[in-house]
């Protein structure tokens, strides 16, 4: 049997000698100045205008106004009007040229963070309707820096564990839902095939936590035989030993009921699953929370021989 990773497993691991790493960002470069365009998500047009509002929050506590900010910037007035009215995204020089002058450096940090989120996750919900491949394809420079990942799902199986004919079913009616007209399906699924390979194959240093909910292996993706097939799959994946997979089982007590899936790429990085849109978050306060839920709903989940039990009896289940 084996057991659970403990919660000091849970944290990322470095090479032995190497310094502190930083995760090369897999966005397009910045574009400072760049308008908005009314066809993005809603969502994503949210969080500039939370944006746009701090920065009017913070000259205002500063007592400036936007003559007086612009003067000191060297800018044109009319581009703080832009910026806090959330007609044009704010680069990071902006945010911390502004912070700066109002006094609040220690703003810069989160504002920052917060801007490249919406950056990010317009980016993803824009790419998703082009090509499947190129969509597996879209993180490989993060997963090229990660030595831990963790996922939490509630509706799927993750990524690392998942089948041919798993990720088929999957991927085609996802690109069905979303009437993206995709033709590549097949070719997307040999990528995430060789993701699995590549990233948490036989002799990766890399490891992988996973949890998912005890009605997930009793949701329908595909037919019976694709089910079947996965959850066996399961059954045998579990025995690597960079693998920890756990089942939250039905009905037992935990700190907090998370609606979304989620995976976080070791404590740099949380991508967030939504129906229209893979939500990106960088804030490190942000990212302490995910962090946290995983190590607590760890803490619940049924793992090694109680887990194998959930699984075949989801299998016994199938027709």
């Amino acid at each position: 049997m084996i057991p659970p990773w403990p919660s000091s497993a849970l944290r990322p691991s470095r090479p032995s000698g190497a310094g502190h790493s930083t995760t090369r960002s897999t966005s397009p470069p910045e574009l400072p100045g760049r308008h908005v365009s009314k066809s993005e998500s809603s969502s994503v047009q949210r969080v500039r205008q939370a944006i746009a509002d701090r920065l009017r929050e913070i000259m205002r506590d500063a007592g400036l106004n936007n003559r007086e900010l612009a003067r000191r910037a060297g800018w044109d007035e009319t581009k703080c009007s832009r910026l806090i009215h959330a007609r044009t995204r704010p680069s990071d020089a902006d945010i911390r040229t502004w912070c700066t002058i109002c006094g609040v450096p220690e703003e810069i940090p989160n504002l920052i963070a917060a801007s490249r989120n919406a950056e990010n996750a317009y980016v993803e919900w824009r790419r998703v309707n082009r090509s499947v491949k190129h969509l597996q394809e879209l993180r490989l420079a993060l997963y090229e820096e990660t030595t831990l990942f963790r996922f939490y799902c509630s509706n799927v199986i993750p990524w690392p564990l998942q089948t041919p004919g798993y990720m088929r079913a999957l991927i085609g009616g996802a690109t069905e839902f979303r009437r993206t007209g995709a033709t590549d399906i097949e070719e997307g699924v040999q990528a995430r095939v060789a993701r699995q390979e590549t990233y948490l194959g036989a002799g990766s240093h890399r490891r992988c936590a996973m949890i998912v909910e005890e009605p997930v292996l009793y949701g329908r993706v595909g037919d019976d035989v694709t089910m079947r097939e996965q959850l066996r799959h399961l059954l045998t994946g579990m025995h690597r030993a960079n693998l920890s997979f756990g089942v939250v089982p039905m009905g037992i007590r935990r700190p907090l009921a998370a609606k979304e899936t989620f995976s976080i790429y070791d404590e740099s990085r949380v991508f967030i699953e939504l129906l229209s849109a893979a939500v990106t978050i960088t804030s490190p306060g942000e990212i302490d929370l995910y962090v946290r839920y995983f190590a607590e709903l760890s803490a619940v989940a049924a793992h090694g021989d109680k887990a194998r039990a959930l699984i075949t009896r989801a299998i016994a289940a199938l027709p």
